[in-house]
């Protein structure tokens, strides 16, 4: 087979309508097979090579299947708000949840288009994507993910994924909680040239610190929430929008607590004057 740049009609492998995308996987191994370039090149492929030979990514919608409880959906709302709003001030990163991860014409292949439960890119541009396609990245992966446990997922998370995203990613670190069990580990990858993942030790309060967000990960409450350097939990935009309340109130308490302290001192100091001048004293001239 001769490396050529395809014809453009063959570079979109999921259509943007997502109607046709069951068609695409209905497709048997031939005609999928005509749609990508040939795996025995890729090994002599440079980046820019491998990139012009992979599927367009303006149509490499997400294909991922619905979460499995209130429970999942939950947790990853707290795991995207938090973050989002703790990092408002911050363009230089991207957190995804139930996202796709596109990575190789094999996996595209068979169609293999689950994701990460949540993942974190580091330095990455924050703004809106389909998916997330590591050859528009400039080849990144992604830094951190963590998996929900659940009982139809917790082998393949504890063992396939966990060896994907060790030996194929190299993701730094990778955690896992189930929101039923509260069973909680984290690993990190020590060496990106041997691939295999080392236990991250808990503290004494059971968090774990991430280096890669340099945050703690802990369960609070029944749920895998964030902590800051300090220990401090990172709040919900509710938690801080209450917290903002709590303290505009209290600052309103303070404040008439000291303009009553400063109008009994001004009624105290009249009266004495009023006494000092009816025993025929200037109080003015003391």
């Amino acid at each position: 087979m001769v490396l050529a740049q395809p014809a453009p009609q063959k570079r979109s492998v999921l259509s943007p309508v997502p109607q046709l995308n069951s068609r695409l996987r209905q497709m048997s191994p031939a005609e999928f097979e005509a749609l990508m370039p040939d795996l025995q090149l890729l090994d002599s492929l440079t980046f820019d090579e491998f990139k012009a030979l992979m599927p367009d990514a303006n149509f490499l919608y997400s294909d991922e299947p619905e979460m499995e409880s209130s429970l999942h959906y939950s947790q990853l709302a707290l795991l995207m708000s938090c973050l989002e709003s703790f990092w408002d001030d911050r363009d230089d990163f991207f957190i995804a949840a139930n996202l796709t991860i596109y990575y190789s014409p094999q996996q595209i292949k068979t169609r293999d288009f689950r994701g990460p439960d949540f993942f974190f890119v580091k330095g990455a541009e924050r703004r809106d994507r389909l998916s997330w396609v590591v050859w528009e990245e400039s080849g990144q992966f992604s830094n951190v993910i963590i998996e929900l446990l659940s009982e139809s997922t917790a082998s393949v998370d504890r063992t396939t994924k966990k060896e994907l995203y060790s030996h194929r990613f190299k993701t730094a670190e990778y955690f896992w909680f189930s929101p039923y069990t509260r069973e909680f580990a984290g690993f990190r990858l020590v060496d990106k040239n041997d691939g295999d993942y080392e236990a991250i030790l808990p503290t004494a309060q059971g968090h774990l610190w991430s280096e890669e967000m340099e945050l703690f990960l802990g369960i609070h409450n029944r749920q895998l929430r964030y902590f800051d350097p300090q220990g401090q939990m990172v709040p919900t935009p509710r938690e801080a929008a209450d917290e903002a309340k709590a303290l505009a109130r209290e600052e309103c308490i303070r404040a008439n607590e000291e303009r009553s302290r400063a109008d009994e001192e001004r009624s105290r100091a009249e009266k004495l004057a009023n006494h000092l001048r009816s025993i025929g004293v200037d109080p003015d001239s003391l």
